[in-house]
């Protein structure tokens, strides 16, 4: 579904780099799962660097983060 979704927005196929996928090797962590994803895929950022982490969740549930690499 993640794959879909990133094809239909990007208008590509996209590789792991792109587009970041856990669900594959941890199964559904529910809103932990962009924070696991932030873990496993933040070797580029370098200080100073500004990133976003955000959740979607049923329910119309949402939340986000706005981080700096110190």
């Amino acid at each position: 579904m993640n794959n879909m979704v990133v094809k239909d927005i990007l208008g590509k196929n996209v590789d792991e780099e792109t587009i970041p996928t856990i669900l594959d090797r941890y199964g559904n962590t529910a809103s932990a799962g962009s924070i696991v994803a932030f873990h496993l895929y933040n070797d580029d950022l370098k200080k100073g660097d500004i990133g976003m982490i955000c959740s979607f969740g049923a329910g119309y549930s949402v939340g986000s983060l706005v981080l700096r690499k110190r």
